[in-house]
């Protein structure tokens, strides 16, 4: 996920609006199997956003939370599993 997350910034700061639906596409499920709904939530807004080319303004407000949900989790997981 860190690398689709990389992925979907550089696709932002690019306004990339089909890259950018493309890859919260891929990141939807993983965050749905951890059971990060908020982040799921925010993942399906910026795939809809970028599916529909709404404003980038808009996808750019959410994703630094879907970033720093990703990256608390990701910490949590290497510390838990020693990675």
């Amino acid at each position: 996920m860190p690398e689709d997350l990389e992925a979907l910034e550089i696709a932002l700061q690019e306004k990339n609006y089909d890259q950018v639906y493309k890859l919260a596409h891929k990141i939807k499920p993983n965050v749905d199997l951890l059971g990060m709904e908020q982040t799921r939530a925010a993942a399906l807004e910026i795939e809809t956003l970028g599916k529909s080319e709404a404003n980038m303004a808009d996808i750019e407000r959410i994703f630094p939370a879907l970033k720093a949900d990703i990256h608390q989790v990701v910490g949590e997981l290497k510390t838990d599993f020693n990675l």
